[in-house]
């Protein structure tokens, strides 16, 4: 970092997340019978005091009257405090440390936990100005040294003037007191930093608003670990995805947007044109003509196992990887099948709407156990598998069909072709993937080779069965009962009426796209997919992608990583060591993986890359999508 450029630096909810205070009040007040009254009235206090609306001393003086605090509570507060560095500080730390003599920390808090905490990042206790907490004989805050001129308004920039710095002086802060500094023609620009808290009286001073460190670094042509600034990848968020996404997105450093509902093709080709990451579920449909409008996107989260709503051909050809949910809400969706097994064998739907209708039909009739049934199980993916051991765990036998050889679990049996498994077995669970070639795969005809009486689960993909069919068999008696949780068409959002010709059937169950809808589903794929992506943003792991050839990466160490994206054409490679031999670049580790349409080549080298040599790696024919990540 050129010298003349200073960085002066908040502490309290700008180094850190929160504000010092309030933690120690959490620890001072932990048996105080009106610790939530008091611990509140802190908070209250706290933010007057930043927005400028009283002033910061008497602001000061009544948090510290709260408080009843004591020096050894301090190291507890410490202790706390290390556990609450801002996310994009800690990821900044080799810079910190770096260009610790041009970092300053100027705070309203006090010397007492701020030194440290800003040590373990490089920073010297010379370079810290702050208040000092005044203790008496036994170790009670009773005051704070009121000769700092950081104790009273405007201190912050009476200590600048006092410390005297030379050169360009940038502060950083969350509060009114750091917009003083500016205000005091004693600083070339003040950044609002609102990656914790977002004062509006603040905000609307600042030369930038700051989302992150990361921005600051790179608008000063100063971001030397990341390529591209976190704060400047957009994402967005459709229909309803766990809030836990939001937040692993947001902690990460990325601008997030949230939106509850599907969206419309042509709502989504304006929506998508600076979003460099998009998280959908079933419902909204990724379209070649989306995917032209996706100037910026790098990756797609699908918060759901199907991705037969994505365009992935297009996808793989615009350099856009996408990761699903494969595995995380497999046992909700086991858990719905065997329920609805067992109520369709029981006939507990019609029963239960009977009831409500005041009707009494107490019989045995046409109701059985489960136990000894065969159960057909048509695809043997990640849930056919699980429910084949459930239901074998419950007493029935299992079989299956898949296209694909899989191992059987446990006593699991399986058949040859769909048809055999069809008129073997008392009840049909379809688990098959969205390919377009399973359209229909459940029609007439293969309905008509189902056993009489038999009953028919659908928890895949809507267009699986063929629903006029479906309807006819079960009026005609030859199903004894169904359950659909997938159509072939689905309302967009839960305001849009539902239609279907299975309304009203008898023993006909019939839930709106619920199988992986629980609590602990939503959480699961909420951690899995961010997860996910940002080890593709931050390392370049494709492992796991639906689209992507697959590599799984180790861990980068004092190299920078140089991706490429390729046409899966002969001599691409040869082309890349080409061009890093001619600029005298050494590799210290290469991945090599393709799939029939891309090839996805890593590179580690060991020094500096010249910027005439990244143009050279982007110019290569055939090249899809070039980025770098150190």
């Amino acid at each position: 970092m050129p010298q003349t450029k200073k960085f002066i630096i908040d502490f309290d909810s700008t180094f850190t997340q929160v504000e010092a205070l309030d933690i120690l009040g959490e620890i001072s007040l932990i048996n105080d019978p009106d610790k939530a009254q008091k611990l509140q009235a802190i908070k209250d206090i706290t933010d007057k005091g930043m927005e400028g609306s009283i002033t910061f001393r008497d602001s000061l003086e009544m948090r510290l009257n709260i408080l009843k605090a004591t020096k050894s509570q301090i190291t507890d507060l410490i202790a706390a405090l290390k556990q609450k560095v801002s996310k994009s500080f800690e990821r900044n730390k080799e810079f910190l440390q770096e260009n610790a003599n041009d970092i300053y920390i100027i705070s309203n808090g006090f010397k007492d936990f701020i030194i440290p905490i800003v040590a373990d990042y490089g920073i010297r206790k010379e370079n810290v100005f702050a208040n000092e907490f005044v203790y008496d004989e036994v170790g009670n805050i009773i005051d704070f040294n009121r000769d700092n001129p950081l104790s009273k308004n405007n201190g912050k920039a009476e200590t600048i003037k006092r410390v005297n710095l030379e050169g360009d002086i940038y502060v950083i802060g969350d509060g009114y007191t750091d917009y003083e500094i500016k205000a005091s023609g004693l600083a070339n620009k003040f950044y609002a930093f609102v990656e914790n808290v977002h004062r509006p009286k603040v905000v609307s001073q600042a030369d930038h608003i700051a989302p992150s460190f990361d921005e600051i670094l790179y608008l000063n042509k100063l971001n030397t670990k990341f390529s591209y600034p976190k704060s400047r990848i957009k994402v967005l968020l459709l229909e309803n995805v766990h809030p836990i996404a939001v937040d692993l997105l947001q902690e990460e450093g990325y601008q997030v947007e949230v939106a509850t509902g599907a969206m419309s093709e042509d709502e989504l080709c304006e929506k998508i044109k600076n979003v460099s990451i998009l998280g959908i579920r079933s419902k909204t449909n990724v379209t070649k003509k989306v995917l032209e409008n996706a100037n910026r996107l790098l990756a797609i989260g699908a918060f759901c196992i199907g991705t037969n709503q994505i365009d992935l051909e297009t996808c793989l050809e615009k350099g856009i990887v996408v990761f699903n949910a494969p595995f995380s809400n497999t046992r909700s969706v086991v858990e719905m099948a065997i329920a609805e097994i067992i109520f369709l064998m029981r006939r507990f739907q019609d029963k239960s709407f009977g009831m409500h209708q005041g009707k009494w039909d107490k019989s045995a009739t046409g109701s059985f156990e489960i136990r000894g049934k065969k159960l057909g199980i048509v695809g043997y993916g990640n849930i056919g598998a699980q429910l084949s051991v459930l239901a074998e765990n419950m007493g029935m036998n299992v079989f299956y069909y898949d296209v694909i050889e899989k191992l059987a679990l446990g006593n699991a049996t399986k058949v040859n072709s769909l048809d055999e498994l069809l008129s073997t077995c008392d009840i049909i669970s379809l688990h098959v993937d969205g390919r377009k070639d399973n359209k229909c795969l459940i029609d007439r005809e293969k309905i008509s080779k189902m056993k009489p009486g038999a009953i028919l689960v659908n928890l895949s993909r809507g267009h699986v069965v063929d629903i006029p069919a479906l309807r006819e068999a079960m009026l005609s008696g030859h199903l004894a009962g169904c359950a659909v949780d997938v159509f072939p068409e689905e309302p967009k959002n839960n305001k849009e009426p539902f239609v279907s010709e299975l309304i009203g059937l008898p023993n006909t169950i019939l839930t709106p796209h619920i199988g992986g809808s629980t609590l602990e589903a939503q959480e699961n794929i909420a951690r899995f997919v961010p997860g996910k992506i940002m080890e593709y943003i931050n390392t370049g792991n494709t492992f796991n992608s639906v689209n992507f050839p697959n590599i799984q990466l180790p861990f980068l160490k004092n190299a920078h990583r140089l991706i490429h994206i390729h046409l899966n054409e002969p001599g691409v490679l040869a082309k890349i060591n080409q061009v890093l031999a001619n600029f005298n670049i050494n590799i210290v580790g290469q991945y090599l993986k393709t799939n029939e349409k891309i090839g996805y080549v890593i590179t580690d080298i060991d020094k500096a890359y010249e910027p005439e040599a990244i143009e050279a790696l982007k110019t290569i024919p055939g090249t899809i999508r070039f980025r770098t990540l150190y």
